[in-house]
């Protein structure tokens, strides 16, 4: 194994990483937005009020990106074991 194969394997993982969570992170961020503009609208400042619907919205995320997901993941791991059988065979 050399540095290079070493390095693209790790720019692999965290490209493959940063495009499975993109989903859930870009979510959340729009469901903060908008709870940040109702609480500063409505002049509400519990803190405990943007994290329920975050929460909620990131699981309702993983349950409609889960497959692309796991897919994603799936290529990722498929593609490290076929190179290391091409370095190794």
């Amino acid at each position: 194994m050399n540095s290079e194969f070493v390095i693209g394997v790790a720019g692999q993982a965290v490209f493959t990483v940063l495009k499975a969570s993109a989903p859930m992170m870009i979510i959340a961020l729009v469901v903060g937005l908008i709870i940040s503009v109702f609480q500063a609208a409505t002049q509400i400042q519990e803190q405990t009020l943007a994290f329920v619907p975050k929460i909620l919205a990131v699981l309702l995320s993983i349950l409609i990106f889960g497959p692309w997901i796991l897919t994603t993941l799936v290529e990722y791991t498929r593609n490290i074991f076929e190179n290391l059988y091409q370095f190794i065979g």
